[in-house]
């Protein structure tokens, strides 16, 4: 007799506002917390937006049957953020639950493990005591179904064949198909949405073309629809997030606009101009790319992209790296080819002074590792604001840094931790300029060369640095086989073979030995490129080339910016 809608939101700092926007639509959360590492910073952005709008949480204790977990201290980690954040006393008496999400099971209380052997069944495996928390703890929505029809968009879907659609919640009255509606468009008149300073920007009259609900993880299309649901609303020509879907007599009286999230990181999109252009997927024009980003841009209202007028591509800025990664995943998935610069930040100047985004940093490591962790953030310009120590030799520590001594600084950390070290971030501000930071220390190994690499030459060449290919890999010239060892980039030619002689060698019997070599998927590659590099993505590969191809053609480059 009861139905539950659960909204999974993003867990990543660069979707937080499209999680802040989610929050309208909802009655309650569900906290979870892992029982090994405690509250992250994700944690704490997302729980202060759902406690300042007056919501009362459910605690799940997630990762119990995990060894070393402790739900003890994660839960008294909880409480300290909840009265931290300015928790209400009933919002600080919030259920708890403990359970494990991977293998789907929850209990109220701890003591119903208890005389249990690791890995033995338990008594009840599903999740019904979660439900019936939701049941008892959960209010139901607070609408009325006789008022006016009135919702407002939360979020966005884009379909071919009916363009934007809708997402939201009713908030009062109801709506069929092929009913009239009101859409009404606002506008904040600052940037900081400080108050009630908004306007009216516009407003249209429409037809309810198709309505969906969700059922399970299936959109259904209903004929009706009515207060508490949780709606796809399609008939209007331009929708956007924030907008009002209201009955024409409340006409003049539209909900309050919602904040989208400003982009802080930006990078290149452009056209695949290397040789290999079109051998494994779809080798796309400017036209195809821009028509792309648009469509992208129809249900993902963070994105911006600007044509700066260059011929090869356009700008693309989000809310950050992972956002902008996952974009490129997709479009990769689709069978297309192209390349993307170095992401860089997004600079504000206010009062004749550069501002530049900042991030709260958090991250575990072993005492052994502490060392290495604090010398490097120090160069990117980091700042420690808390340590504590955890169990089992673990550190926390706490650090605010600026955006961009984040951008390749990921892999690094798990090189120098050995895997060990978990590090998560969130976005806190803008903040002045810190300075400039020192860049990748090491040089590249390119080739002047385009063909097969052969194992005669990368032996040599793996002597000078860490490769990036294998035997047998097609290269080109200016494609990046390598890192070098040294400052500086080193030309090299992968593709030369040994000399063939009619004399029997001294070493024949001698076999080549050849290192793994380094493979760099998407992410490690966006991070590790400069800005006169580029990453060329395709449907089967990622590879690292220089923006200019020609070696000679570079050096002039470079002597010119000199």
């Amino acid at each position: 007799g009861y139905l539950i809608n659960i909204i999974d939101t993003p867990g990543h700092a660069d979707f937080s506002g499209e999680v802040e926007r989610i929050l309208s639509t909802v009655d309650s959360v569900i906290l979870i917390v892992d029982a090994n590492e405690g509250p992250m910073p994700q944690t704490r952005y997302v729980l202060k937006h759902a406690l300042s709008i007056g919501m009362k949480p459910i605690l799940f204790v997630n990762k119990v049957d995990r060894e070393g977990a402790d739900p003890q201290g994660a839960l008294n980690s909880t409480f300290d953020l909840f009265f931290e954040l300015g928790a209400t006393d009933e919002q600080a008496d919030f259920p708890v639950l403990y359970g494990s999400g991977l293998d789907g099971w929850a209990v109220k209380d701890l003591k119903d493990l208890e005389g249990l052997a690791p890995g033995s069944p338990l008594r009840r495996k599903n999740m019904d005591d979660l439900f019936q928390a939701i049941i008892d703890y959960v209010p139901a929505p607070d609408v009325d179904p006789d008022a006016p029809f009135l919702m407002q968009v939360s979020t966005l879907a884009w379909n071919e064949y009916v363009g934007r659609i809708g997402c939201g919640k009713i908030l009062q009255g109801s709506i069929a198909k092929g009913e009239p509606f009101l859409r009404t468009s606002t506008k904040w008149l600052t940037t900081d949405h400080a108050g009630c300073d908004w306007k009216i920007t516009g407003t249209e009259n429409a037809r309810v073309a198709q309505l969906w609900v969700n059922r399970g993880l299936e959109r259904v299309e209903v004929e009706e629809v009515t207060a508490g649901d949780i709606v796809w609303l399609t008939g209007s020509n331009e929708i956007d997030i924030g907008d009002t879907f209201s009955s024409v007599e409340l006409e003049g009286k539209p909900l309050p606009p919602l904040s989208i999230e400003e982009p802080t990181v930006s990078m290149f999109f452009l056209v695949n101009s290397g040789p290999f252009a079109g051998r494994e997927g779809q080798a796309i024009t400017l036209r195809q790319l821009k028509a792309r980003l648009e469509r992208e841009m129809h249900a993902n209202v963070s994105l911006r992209m600007e044509d700066l007028g260059r011929p090869d591509g356009v700008k693309v800025s989000g809310r950050g790296e992972l956002q902008l990664g996952i974009l490129i995943e997709e479009m990769r998935r689709e069978g297309m080819e192209f390349c993307v610069s170095k992401p860089e930040v997004i600079t504000e100047t206010r009062g004749g002074q550069v501002m530049e985004p900042y991030e709260q940093l958090i991250v575990d490591v072993p005492d052994e590792h502490q060392g290495v962790v604090f010398e490097k953030l120090a160069r990117r310009k980091a700042k420690v604001k808390n340590i504590e120590n955890q169990a089992r030799g673990l550190l926390r520590i706490e650090f605010e840094i600026p955006t961009r001594g984040l951008i390749g600084y990921r892999g690094e950390f798990l090189t120098d931790t050995r895997g060990l070290g978990i590090m998560s971030s969130c976005f806190v501000g803008y903040n002045a300029w810190a300075g400039d930071l020192t860049s990748r220390s090491r040089g590249a190994l390119v080739s002047l060369d385009t063909g097969e690499a052969t194992a005669y030459q990368l032996e040599n060449l793996q002597e000078r640095g860490t490769l990036f290919i294998a035997p047998l890999e097609s290269v080109y010239n200016g494609m990046i086989v390598g890192e070098n060892s040294r400052p500086g980039d080193m030309p090299c030619n992968p593709t030369k073979k040994k000399q063939q002689t009619n004399h029997r060698s001294a070493t024949k019997e001698l076999t080549t030995k050849l290192d793994v070599p380094r493979r760099m998927p998407l992410e490690k590659a966006m991070e590790w490129i400069e800005n006169d590099e580029l990453v060329e993505v395709t449907p089967q590969s990622v590879r690292l080339r220089k923006t200019i191809l020609d070696e000679q053609e570079r050096r002039k480059a470079a002597r010119r910016s000199a």
